[in-house]
């Protein structure tokens, strides 16, 4: 997801089924869900306070959830870029779980904390902050879906939070540097430039400035030519600020610091049985040398590759959205139904 926030400075300057491996149940969909129309709900804005800190949430709450499905978001970290994600999540569940996006902090419209910046140790610890807040008095159990880096801050979420969250689900997944990607290559030696990221920062926040119907414009015949008109909106009114650049690129930065060099199979073998992935063909964030080996160390773990020919940034396009929801909900119930036996 990154990469369309480099893409889009850049260019307006210048102007087959996925394969279910058989240890991977899938549970079928259809005669187990109530009408898909019956179940289609949006997603409510909401900003609260955790820990201090002004934070973006889209919800859509079940009547009678039986789960709570939790989105934590990549880099940008701007949740309305999974509007149609979540609905059809909510919808493909059959309404019987509440989901919930949450934002990254400073991540927003509005620069709500004066310019701070916030590393990715911040961000982790802002979603356990949550749970332990708003999710504190849930019953029910609570599955983490992570997209990109989202997958690692999950896992990491999983690591301290054993006895809320029951499931993982990594989609895309960022959870080591790819050192043979040139685009990682490029992205870190930016981030790691303060003088670069300033300057990255003024013009990406100068074309946010422009009138909005030219600003989108703009981005629709540069890199949103397949995006659904939510994703549109969310990069000219959220990512286009300059705090908001400023902490991707800072968050960035950090997570290039942080991760290794190879996935932790350690974590992932212990955990297999709560924990699944999803890789795309062409993906540098999580390439598939990465799928491979996890495959071969750890057996048995639940992992898919996508071949619809959806990409990283998948909740840009309303297709991306609605497969990606259809693979998640899958997983979901085969989880819930192997929990039961």
């Amino acid at each position: 997801m990154l990469l369309r926030l480099v893409s889009p400075i850049s260019a307006l300057l210048s102007n087959s089924r996925s394969k279910f491996p058989a240890n991977c149940f899938h549970s079928q969909m259809g005669s187990e869900s109530k009408s898909l129309v019956e179940n289609k709900k949006s997603a409510n804005y909401r900003l609260v306070n955790i820990s201090g800190l002004k934070t973006d949430l889209l919800e859509i709450n079940s009547n009678e959830p039986k789960l709570h499905v939790l989105l934590i978001p990549g880099n940008p970290g701007v949740v309305s870029f999974y509007t149609e994600f979540l609905e059809s999540l909510y919808e493909q569940l059959g309404g019987a779980a509440s989901v919930t996006g949450i934002s990254h902090i400073s991540q927003s419209k509005k620069d709500w904390e004066s310019r701070r910046l916030f590393s990715l140790e911040e961000q982790i610890d802002h979603k356990i902050s949550f749970i332990e807040q708003e999710l504190r008095d849930v019953e029910v159990p609570i599955i983490l879906v992570g997209h990109s880096i989202g997958t690692y801050i999950s896992l990491e979420v999983l690591k301290r939070c054993q006895k809320k969250v029951t499931y993982c689900i990594g989609l895309y997944p960022f959870l080591a540097v790819n050192t043979a990607s040139s685009t990682q290559t490029f992205i870190r030696r930016l981030a790691m430039s303060p003088a670069l990221c300033t300057a990255a920062s003024a013009i990406g926040a100068l074309f946010g400035a422009l009138p909005s119907e030219l600003t989108g414009f703009l981005v629709k015949i540069s890199v949103g030519k397949s995006w659904s008109s939510s994703a549109v909106e969310a990069l000219c009114t959220h990512v286009l600020k300059y705090h908001t650049l400023r902490n991707v690129l800072y968050m960035a930065m950090t997570e290039f610091q942080t991760l290794p060099e190879k996935p932790d199979m350690e974590f992932i073998a212990s955990k297999k049985s709560q924990i699944a992935f999803l890789f795309g063909l062409d993906d540098h964030w999580g390439p598939l040398q990465f799928y491979e080996e996890m495959r071969k160390q750890v057996p048995d773990s639940c992992l898919d590759v996508e071949r619809e020919g959806h990409s990283h940034a998948f909740s840009c396009t309303a297709a991306g959205s609605t497969w990606v929801a259809q693979h998640v909900s899958s997983l979901i119930r085969a989880h819930v139904q192997l929990a039961k036996e």
